[in-house]
């Protein structure tokens, strides 16, 4: 009896494997350095597949059921093996379970940004992120590429070096696909699902993964682009740049006259009637802000000139002392030609009379 129990504890009479983690992508059975006997039983549940492997060559795989290891269940093994009169005594073989479901919620970005040319800004660099989905597709090309022998093999040991590959395919694809990058953010849905098709062959191929979702929820340009396309968006709503900084001007002025500073152009009523008869002007002209009404508004008071204590040769300082407006927009006004001025050596200078032409033009 001692014998027997043994001899039983030598053989392995059931293979089979419960997952109970959620991170598994692939468990080598423990066989102990026990022979499988003849006859042995092969349970493989649903999102399994049993790989058998005899001295490191593959063998049989197996999908979801129950089977009994016999000469005719394990036609390659038995070839590998060699066996002239069939499967008729135990064997050694290490069998790998290979998780076959869904690995959902799996995070991926790119750690710098992507160099890529772009029809709107030339060559721009994108960072992205966004979470996919996969599933393992062809068990021997994973355990030969990526998980090798190790006997537990976890997601979070692929993790890194996965998103590194998902990342490195995902800008090529993301360069092929020609997409602006103005475009992007507006089809965030539309990208996933472009480029899955063409990640899918290449992770496939090289991996035995598929990506059964793709998703980007984020794709984002340099700090200075943004300004730049900040920019872009307030010209494209303002339209004409010199209306823009009449409107500047007018706002400024009417700022003044709600404080009820009497410093200006000649007080709180000169102001307030200057920013009115620009406003009507910029509503009424072509090309302004509000271009053409269909009916035309009431006309304001006319602008008045500088007052006569000003002095007749003003720095864009004081001239933006005087319009109650930024430096820096006198100044890009200057640089437009919008406002006429001298510059004497590096420094402009602005006479009364440009002033008030530029107000009344």
């Amino acid at each position: 009896m001692a014998i027997l129990d043994f001899i039983k504890k030598q053989f392995i009479d059931i293979i089979e494997w419960t997952d109970d983690s959620r991170d598994t992508l692939s468990f080598r059975f423990p066989d102990e350095d026990k022979e499988i006997k003849r006859g042995a039983q092969l349970i493989v549940r649903e999102s399994q597949v049993a790989q058998f492997l005899y001295l490191g060559q593959f063998g049989d795989t197996y999908g979801p059921g129950k089977y009994d290891l016999v000469t005719d269940n394990i036609p390659i093994l038995s070839d590998l093996k060699g066996w002239k009169y069939g499967l008729e005594s135990p064997f050694k073989a290490d069998v790998y379970y290979v998780v076959t479901r869904v690995f959902t919620g799996n995070k991926w970005g790119t750690a710098n940004p992507i160099m890529m040319r772009d029809q709107d800004f030339g060559i721009v660099r994108l960072r992205a992120y966004g979470i996919f989905d996969f599933k393992i597709v062809d068990p021997k090309l994973f355990l030969k590429e990526v998980a090798g022998t190790d006997d537990h093999f976890r997601l979070d040991e692929f993790g890194d070096t996965m998103r590194s590959r998902i990342v490195s395919v995902f800008s090529e694809a993301l360069a092929q696909s020609k997409i602006p990058a103005l475009d992007v953010a507006a089809r965030y849905g539309e990208l996933g699902e472009a480029l899955r098709p063409l990640i899918n062959p290449q992770m496939i191929s090289k991996y035995g993964i598929e990506i059964e979702s793709f998703i980007v929820e984020n794709v984002s340009v340099p700090a200075e682009v943004e300004q730049a396309i900040d920019k872009r968006s307030s010209m494209a709503a303002v339209g004409n740049l010199n209306d823009y900084v009449k409107f500047q001007l007018a706002q400024g002025l009417g700022a003044q006259g709600a404080q009820g500073g009497g410093a200006g152009l000649a007080g709180v009523g000169a102001e307030m009637a200057v920013g009115m008869a620009m406003a009507q002007q910029m509503m009424n002209q072509p090309g302004g802000i509000m271009g053409a009404q269909a009916t035309p508004g009431v006309a304001g008071p006319a602008a008045v000139p500088p007052p006569a204590s000003t002095p007749d040769l003003m720095t864009p300082a004081q001239v933006a002392e005087v319009l109650g407006v930024a430096e820096s927009d006198v100044v890009a006004s200057l640089d437009s030609g919008d406002l006429k001025g001298k510059k004497i050596g590096s420094q402009w200078r602005v006479t009364k009379t440009a002033v008030d032409q530029f107000l009344h033009s």
